[in-house]
């Protein structure tokens, strides 16, 4: 969100392995996507915010916030 100074902060601020990925499904959709319904697809653009705002790559973003999830959830390794 453009005026989401506060949750900007908080992302730059948190450390990446305390971070997971999530949607606020159907509602709350990213840019490039306001007003359109939200899905799991736009995960991508969450990522690459988090990574702009951490200075670190989009890969990066993601794996780390995968293994977070799994280790949430317990979920083996694939």
């Amino acid at each position: 969100f453009k005026n989401s100074r506060t949750l900007k902060e908080v992302v730059s601020y948190a450390p990446l392995d305390r971070i997971l990925l999530e949607t606020d499904s159907p509602y709350l959709s990213p840019e490039p996507n306001r007003g359109k319904r939200n899905s799991s697809l736009n995960l991508p653009y969450v990522a690459e915010q988090i990574a702009a705002l951490k200075g670190i790559s989009t890969k990066e973003v993601i794996e780390v916030t995968e293994q977070n999830a799994r280790n949430m959830y317990r979920m083996k390794e694939v």
